[in-house]
């Protein structure tokens, strides 16, 4: 069924529109911009920075622009266990390391997904999806686990950040274009019954997407001397540590302890999700989500953040957001008020649709409590100390409810029936999936 815009209904909306309110507002609206105007400063009042409960924590990181956030997330949580166990709150670890090894490893992968679905057409929903992640900077938890637990970490200093890893789009566009161009190949070779050709041509574009990133980014380090001062200025050395063994020696942590709680009220609760889409590493750890009623996601976390550890998680940072104060509440914007509509949607029905996604990862570092009653948490962000307050955001906790989907816990802050479940077989979702 169609409709075609009349004049008449035209005029009829001049006339609705034409009252001294609307001309008010469209005047703050057209000047200082729709986020301006319809700013709520009652919010101030309630998300101070003071927090009950705090991991010790200090200097922030910049993932600048790139699509990084998953894996500065998961290296902050890395380097504040680091820095609590060795007295060196401010150590950082290399982003730019595992970012090397995460194209190397996401283009193995992605040329295996494109053999493996050569009988497919390029039109098929899948085909289309693994080519339009190709050179993607996207990603999980489990992603920057797996590269972790293969590759281990390394100090900042070790491999410092670039051009290229600090602006990302140029690389990843030049590497998207390039596995696309290579999934054709690949396919046409599969879809002849030339076996040896594409194990040949598989190899041949592995090594020309390892120069490309080796000449964007750099070479990782083999072997690195670990040299840093504590909190007390005393000098620690530590020479010709291989980037493995620098993990295993000064992190003791099992990623298999670890599991993502997930809130999608769009999926069923109680159930086990795989995303077997974006796994970037073969062998790796899976992505995984355990999708629970969100207070299991707040009291998993608070008692992660009691025990000194801060925790990861996925959010959408983008609603009711203000960069500069760092503030995160539902009621940040009144934009519903400033045009008079309602645009309210449940959680569910924002997965559903699109307008809700995990579209960003941070890091809590604090929760504000109150005889059990949670006021506020404290957020580590990665944009750098000119963000928030010096690069932390304050976030209500209404806003945890809405906007917050995943939070990564040790297992042991689970129900019983949450841990069996965590090891129970998952169901995987289609790459289209609103968790995706």
């Amino acid at each position: 069924m169609s409709h075609e815009l009349t004049l008449q209904e035209i005029d009829q909306f001049r006339s609705d529109f034409d009252n001294s309110r609307n001309q008010v507002v469209s005047r703050a609206a057209m000047r200082s911009g729709v986020l301006e105007a319809s700013f709520n400063p009652a919010v101030t009042n309630r998300l101070n920075d003071v927090f009950s409960v705090e991991v010790e924590t200090d200097n922030v990181t910049n993932q600048m622009q790139s699509g990084r956030c998953w894996l500065f997330a998961t290296l902050n949580t890395l380097r504040h266990d680091f820095g609590k166990k060795y007295k060196a709150k401010n150590f950082t670890l290399s982003q730019a390391y595992n970012f090397f090894w995460d194209k190397i490893e996401r283009a193995n992968i992605f040329y295996d997904a494109i053999i493996d679905s050569a009988d497919k057409p390029l039109d098929d929903r899948t085909v289309k999806a693994y080519m339009n992640f190709a050179g993607a900077d996207g990603g999980q938890w489990a992603m920057a686990a797996s590269l972790v637990k293969k590759y281990g970490v390394v100090p900042t200093n070790a491999m410092p950040e670039s051009f290229n890893t600090n602006h990302t789009a140029g690389l990843s566009d030049a590497l998207a274009r390039k596995e696309r161009k290579d999934a054709l190949v690949l396919r046409k070779l599969v879809q002849e019954g030339k076996t040896e050709e594409v194990e040949k041509k598989r190899k041949e574009f592995l090594s020309e997407i390892y120069r490309m990133t080796a000449i964007a980014v750099g070479e990782p380090p083999k072997t690195f001397d670990l040299e840093y001062r504590d909190d007390e200025k005393k000098l620690h050395l530590d020479k010709n540590l291989t980037p493995v063994e620098f993990f295993n020696k000064y992190w003791d942590i099992n990623f298999n302890d670890y599991v993502c709680l997930t809130n999608a009220p769009d999926h069923e609760y109680g159930k086990l999700y795989s995303l077997p889409f974006e796994d970037n590493v073969n062998g790796g750890i899976p992505i995984t989500f355990l999708n629970v009623p969100i207070e299991y996601l707040k009291d998993a976390a608070i008692k992660q953040l009691k025990d000194g550890e801060s925790v990861w998680f996925g959010n959408d940072v983008l609603k009711e957001m203000d960069r500069k104060t760092g503030y995160l509440d539902t009621e940040l914007y009144k934009t519903d008020e400033l045009f008079d509509v309602d645009t309210y949607m449940t959680k569910a029905e924002r997965l559903a649709t699109g307008e809700g996604e995990v579209s960003h990862a941070m890091t809590l570092v604090g929760v504000d409590l109150d005889k059990g009653e949670i006021r506020k948490w404290k957020v580590e962000n990665s944009w750098s100390e000119k963000s928030g307050r010096k690069g932390y955001f304050t976030m209500s906790d209404k806003w945890f409810d809405e906007f917050v989907y995943e939070v990564v816990v040790r297992k042991e802050f689970l129900t019983e029936d949450q841990k069996k479940l965590a090891e129970s077989k998952p169901t995987p979702l289609p790459a289209w999936d609103s968790l995706a």
